[in-house]
């Protein structure tokens, strides 16, 4: 399991600006027609990535983002990052914590 997230991108891109963004990273990025998020009569670009190459998530999202830059007049006005469920630990469903003894108000 990788490193999953989406890109918006400001416009719809063309066929040769998608091969660029291929050859520049995106090798195994799958690529969308959309709607703006905040105007659904901008037709934009979305990109889902699954990243198992990169260490991290923000190295995966910083690494996409300097990949867009190479396309002129291209920017990225959505991202969206599912939620990552946690295990379960043995103690419980606290992940982290401590106990705090009550005091008496005063």
């Amino acid at each position: 399991m990788g490193h999953k997230f989406t890109l918006v991108l400001s416009r719809e891109i063309t066929d040769e600006e998608g091969e660029l963004l291929k050859e520049a990273g995106f090798s195994g990025a799958t690529f969308a027609t959309d709607t703006l998020p905040t105007d659904a009569d901008v037709t934009v670009t979305k990109v889902d990535f699954d990243d198992t190459a990169a260490p991290s998530l923000a190295e995966a999202i910083e690494t996409a983002l300097e990949t867009v830059k190479k396309v002129p007049d291209l920017t990225v006005p959505g991202l969206t990052v599912p939620a990552v469920p946690q295990p379960p630990t043995e103690d419980g469903d606290v992940l982290v914590g401590e106990v705090v003894a009550e005091t008496a108000a005063k």
